[in-house]
């Protein structure tokens, strides 16, 4: 998928993945990041970015020397990985929407809650320490419960890429 750089006027440029046009207010934000003295090479901006709080959700901040790690405000800490899987991109070959339709019956998605618990999470050894950190928060514990194991909304997504000895991760 191409990209466009912003015409912003920064230290850094924005480059732009997104398939909608900026708002005044998004423009303006991604100026705003781009240029913060350690913002490393650019900005990117990914297709599902919109306005967030002090940086775009769906923004890319790669930083050199320095650790933002509330820059999106609300939506940081959604939890990444990346896991080598156990075969090459070869082996993909003509499968990726099977893989795909796998994926998308086994992990639920979306805003809305699992509509059933899974009951390795009800038996989780940590919900006391989970309390603990979170007290006086109502009803945080019966909100995890129901997402614990889920992507979630938003711009939570699975990816499937491969590393320069095409193994698929």
């Amino acid at each position: 998928m191409p990209y466009e750089k912003l015409d912003l006027s920064t230290p850094k440029p924005v480059l732009s993945w997104a398939n909608h046009p900026l708002e005044h207010q998004e423009h303006k934000m991604a100026k705003n990041v781009a240029s913060l003295p350690f913002v490393f090479k650019h900005v990117a901006l990914m297709p599902d970015v919109r306005l967030g709080k002090g940086a775009l959700v769906g923004s890319v901040i790669v930083t050199k020397e320095a650790i933002i790690p509330a820059a999106v405000g609300v939506d940081i800490g959604c939890g990444m990985c990346a896991v080598k899987m156990p075969f090459v991109a070869d082996q993909l070959e003509g499968k990726q929407k099977k893989i795909r339709q796998d994926i998308e019956a086994a992990i639920p998605v979306g805003f809305s809650d699992n509509k059933e618990i899974e009951k390795s999470v009800t038996n989780w050894q940590n919900w006391r320490e989970f309390k603990e950190l979170h007290p006086g928060v109502k009803n945080l514990e019966s909100k995890a419960l129901k997402q614990m194991g889920s992507l979630g909304g938003g711009n939570h997504f699975i990816e499937l890429c491969l590393d320069t000895e095409n193994n698929v991760w």
